[in-house]
């Protein structure tokens, strides 16, 4: 028997019924997805998701600002930026089986990075390694290492290195002056940071960049008034008298007698501020700014500038010096040998000792002080040099005839290379001060007259005697142009008072010395090879110097120093 087979029917309302829920189900879905990605103001809605998503990918970067450039005073380099970059990791996003091969590229142990890594745990941003050549950094990039980055940084340089190390300073890691002008300047030279806006995948790499925010502005240049082939000279002259004296440093400054710019400011020792790894505290030192000293005789000329202006005494006054020493109070001061009777010019040349304290001694002291308050000792030079000493002046209610003596030929007072070379630059400048300058400058200074120009000339035809025959400055003496100056040797103090052994040698000059354009200082500290006479040691450095100096400056030399060089024949 054959079996029928049944057809099974759906009845007409299932149907409809399952298409319309099916129907449903899609409009439903649609009606969430346009909550949840069309509609504005839904809870949880698109505007909450976008700005969940931004969170997680969108970030704000800082633009570093190029620090402006420190130049001398025609334009060359001392200090410019280089373009870095510098690895930084979010410790969120990095494995941890990946710490062992970024630490053999990054050249450091895995331990050390590992325990950085923690103390960073919470955070998403830590350093990694800063200020590496863009070479080094995207070899390590190139491992693709989640979470790690790099972004774009200036690194400081110094060409001139350690010839310009003591007035140019230098910066820390994040560009901010730390020593010297660079710190002095910082606001000006450091630029504003700017901002953009970049979106990042899950492994924290920058896909795209959205939009800038705030665009970097570069910081400020600085044009410094030193002549950076002066500053070598400079250099270059006073380290190899430091070597050959075997002293303890030296500083030398040459000053512009117009305009009160400092041409080349130099110090030993000194360091290297591109290499600082094994920089010691002592070499950062700007000795002829902060360090202070007694100037010994190179404070005589300015004492006998003080009589002369007081009308004490006159270039012609007989001074009598025998018998070679004279006895203040307790204390006897000596000449080398008795010169006898001599004028206040031989006085000055053979650097009498007898014969400055008879001057001093006819003088009111508040007129020496006075005269050295007004050339600028016992303040700062207003040169703006982070640190820069005032120095010591001391004033007395009731003056002992051996302190008057002593202050009126350089001791019981401090003063800075740089204060010295400015009260010689009034001198040299027919007695107009002006401010230290470390800063090129567009107009020249007009100054301010302290010292009447008669007697700063006339004190200017005694020191030209200091460098002639039988003067103690013979080796100053240049070919081609007229010297004026003044040798100081100066006793140290040590814990005991004066030590026998330690001096310091000076000399204080101008040239060309009828008409002069530069002052110059050369100190020379604790020189230890036999020699320490200001004469032997500082002056010739101060020669080798000034004649380079006028040549570079373009300064025709005079007729009447080449035929005196060449022994009066025309």
């Amino acid at each position: 028997m054959k079996r029928v087979a049944k057809t099974f029917q759906l009845a007409a309302w299932r149907f409809y019924f399952s298409t319309c829920v099916l129907i449903a189900l899609v409009l439903l879905l649609i009606w969430h997805l346009a909550r949840v990605q069309v509609l504005p103001g839904e809870e949880k809605g698109f505007e909450f998701l976008q700005h969940q998503g931004e969170a997680r990918s969108v970030r704000e970067e800082r633009i570093a600002a190029y620090r402006g450039v420190i130049t001398d005073r025609n334009g060359e380099p001392l200090a410019v930026s280089t373009p870095v970059q510098s690895l930084w990791a979010n410790p969120q996003l990095l494995p941890p089986h990946e710490v062992p091969r970024l630490a053999k590229s990054l050249g450091m142990s895995a331990d050390a990075l590992q325990k950085r890594i923690a103390a960073h745990s919470t955070k998403e941003f830590m350093y990694l390694k800063r200020h590496l050549p863009p070479q080094d950094a995207e070899s390590v990039l190139a491992l693709d290492i989640a979470g790690v980055s790099a972004e774009l940084e200036y690194r400081r340089y110094y060409p001139a290195a350690e010839v310009t190390a003591h007035l140019v300073g230098f910066t820390n890691v994040d560009e901010r002056g730390q020593e010297g002008l660079e710190l002095a300047y910082d606001e000006w030279l450091v630029g504003s940071a700017g901002a953009k806006q970049v979106q990042r995948d899950l492994r924290g790499r920058n896909i795209k960049e959205l939009q800038l925010l705030r665009a970097a502005k570069p910081g400020n240049d600085l044009a410094l008034s030193i002549d950076l082939r002066l500053q070598y000279l400079a250099y270059r002259e006073l380290k190899a008298a430091v070597q050959a004296h075997q002293a303890r440093g030296g500083s030398l400054v040459v000053v512009d007698v117009s305009t009160g710019e400092v041409l080349a400011m130099a110090n030993q020792p000194s360091y290297n501020p591109n290499d600082r790894a094994n920089l010691k505290p002592a070499a950062m030192r700007n000795r002829a700014m902060t360090d202070q000293f007694e100037p010994g005789s190179t404070m005589k000329p300015l004492t006998i500038m003080a009589a002369l202006e007081a009308g004490r005494v006159q270039s012609h006054t007989p001074i009598e010096t025998s018998p070679g020493y004279i006895r203040v109070g307790k204390k006897t001061l000596l000449d080398p040998v008795n010169y006898g009777l001599i004028d206040v010019t031989k006085v000055i040349t053979k650097s009498s000792q007898v014969g400055l304290t008879k001057v001093a001694l006819k003088m009111d002291p508040q007129e020496i002080r006075d005269m050295y308050v007004r050339l600028g000792f016992g303040q700062t030079s207003e040169s703006g040099f982070p640190g820069e000493s005032a120095g010591l002046l001391p004033n007395y209610t009731k003056w002992q005839p051996i302190v008057q003596a002593n202050y009126a030929f350089g001791y019981g007072l401090t003063v800075t290379a740089v204060q010295l070379a400015q009260a010689y630059s009034v001198v040299a400048g027919g007695g107009v001060k002006r401010p230290v300058s470390l800063l090129k400058m567009d107009a020249q200074s007009e100054g301010k007259q302290v010292v009447a120009n008669a007697f700063t000339h006339a004190l200017v035809r005694m020191l030209k005697t200091v460098v002639e025959p039988g003067g103690t400055a013979t080796r100053a003496k240049l070919d081609g142009y007229t010297v004026a100056g003044k040798t100081g040797t100066a006793h140290k103090v040590g814990p005991n008072g004066y030590e026998a052994s330690r001096y310091r040698s000076l000399f204080a000059g101008m040239a060309p010395a009828d008409d002069p354009r530069l002052a110059i200082v050369v100190v020379i500290d604790e020189p230890g090879a036999g020699k320490y006479f200001g004469g032997d040691v500082a002056a010739p450095v101060f020669a080798r110097v000034t004649e380079g100096a006028l040549r570079m400056l373009q300064v025709p030399p005079e007729p009447k120093a080449l035929i005196a060089a060449r022994g009066g024949v025309r």
